[in-house]
C-alpha cells in the first residue's frame, strides 16, 4: 500500500509551526499525524497530497515539494506500507484549518512542542523534515551572509 504525507510548517509570531491532524479513526484513533493517505489508482502523487492535505484540513494551494519515502517494516500495523512524505511552508492567508474527511481536528504545533502521542512512524517523520527545514534556513541565511549585495 502507498500513501502520501505533506509536512507543512508555518510562521506564527517568530516560531516555526507543523500542522498535525488528529485522527479520527483507526488505527490511531486520538493520536496526531502528518495529513495524508492513500493515493487512488490512477492519480499522480502531487495531486494526491494535495487532495489529502485539503480534505483533511481545508489548505489549499500550498507548493509542496518530494521530500522523502519512508517504509521502513511495521511502520503501520494494517500491513507494510509506503508513503512518499512532501514539504511545503504554508504562505500568509494559509493559516486558517478546517479539519475533515478522516481528521478529528488540524492544528499547528510548535516544533519544540509537537506532541507525545503521534502516529505511525510520523515523529521520525516529522524530526526529519524538521531537521530538512533548518539546514535550508541556515543555508539561505549563510548566502546571504555571504553575498549581501544580491542573489
Amino acid at each position: 500500500m502507498v500513501t502520501v504525507d505533506a509536512a507543512v510548517f508555518r510562521l506564527v509570531g517568530g516560531s516555526v509551526k507543523l500542522l498535525l491532524v488528529e485522527r479520527k479513526h483507526g488505527p490511531y484513533e486520538g493520536y496526531w499525524a502528518i495529513p495524508g493517505g492513500f493515493i487512488e489508482m490512477d492519480e499522480e502523487l502531487c495531486d494526491a497530497v494535495a487532495r489529502e492535505l485539503m480534505e483533511e484540513t481545508g489548505l489549499r494551494g500550498v507548493k509542496l515539494e518530494q521530500m522523502r519515502t519512508f517504509g521502513r517494516c511495521g511502520r503501520d500495523p494494517r500491513g507494510r506500507q509506503i508513503t512518499i512524505v512532501f514539504m511545503g511552508i504554508a504562505g500568509r492567508g494559509q493559516g486558517r484549518l478546517e479539519a475533515g474527511d478522516d481528521a478529528a481536528q488540524a492544528r499547528w504545533f510548535d516544533i519544540e512542542r509537537l506532541p507525545a502521542n503521534m502516529a505511525f512512524d510520523h515523529r521520525d517523520v516529522a524530526r526529519y523534515a524538521i531537521a530538512k527545514l533548518k539546514r535550508k534556513k541556515a543555508y539561505r541565511l549563510h548566502r546571504s551572509a555571504m553575498n549581501p549585495g544580491g542573489a
